[in-house]
């Protein structure tokens, strides 16, 4: 059964259709690259799968388990959260903080959990720093370690590499990778098409045009005629829908 299933999806930006009759499915374990131009709704569906975008027409339902707010979510890092002053701990263990519900503190499973996600992600001789004062690359970590505590499920992340040098965005697809690898369902948004195709078992290739759209997997892509998108590149910079 799909963690994800989208039928006839269709979504607006602004008043205007970005996606229409959209259709896919997120199975446990895939690693799913969504990827496009800009203005082609990849946001605007991050948005939906979280909940925080309704749709105007057509369905998201969610399966096997999968519970929507408990999607681990890596979003697109603003320079004032980059700033933010607390200690690696506490950013992390806030992804603990829907489970926590209205409860005033963390319970024992909770920190528990945190603390084997700062030991997986490396964090451990950083985790009583000041967040504010880490690398972009720490950063990056700390708040992946912040979104598994969150899920057992499914990772959703936003360009998690954008701004992080070669070697350090190479150390994060090989922890994105591993992290998948032990069972946890990834879905992606990039730009980084070479990348896309290297680890993704699925792609989502979103455009203006919609009739050019495709899913299907990464093999599937290279054969099809939305590999035309390969030609340019994919665009830099962020999305604004």
């Amino acid at each position: 059964m799909a963690l994800i299933k989208t039928e006839k999806l269709t979504l607006s930006y602004e008043n205007m259709t970005v996606i229409e009759n959209l259709n896919f499915e997120v199975k446990s374990g895939d690693y799913l690259c969504i990827v496009g131009e800009n203005g082609s709704g990849k946001s605007t569906l991050v948005k939906a799968l979280l909940g925080l975008k309704k749709p105007v027409g057509g369905s998201i339902e969610f399966g096997d388990g999968l519970i929507q707010k408990e999607i681990g979510y890596l979003p697109q890092q603003t320079s004032a959260q980059r700033d933010f002053p607390a200690s690696v701990s506490e950013v992390v263990i806030s992804g603990c903080l829907n489970s926590r519900g209205i409860r005033p503190f963390y319970s024992v499973k909770e920190r528990k959990t945190a603390a084997e996600n700062i030991e997986r992600l490396g964090l451990t001789e950083l985790k009583n720093r000041s967040y504010r004062e880490l690398s972009g690359g720490q950063q990056q970590r700390v708040l992946l370690a912040r979104a598994l505590c969150a899920t057992k499920k499914l990772l959703l992340l936003d360009e998690p590499v954008t701004g992080l040098d070669p070697m350090v965005t190479a150390e994060m697809y090989g922890l994105i990778e591993k992290i998948n690898k032990s069972g946890v369902t990834v879905i992606m948004v990039t730009h980084d098409m070479a990348s896309a195709l290297r680890y993704a078992s699925h792609i989502l290739c979103l455009t203006e045009n919609k009739d050019d759209g495709f899913f299907g997997t990464a093999a599937e892509f290279l054969e099809s005629n939305a590999s035309n998108f390969l030609k340019g590149g994919a665009a830099n910079g962020q999305d604004t829908e």
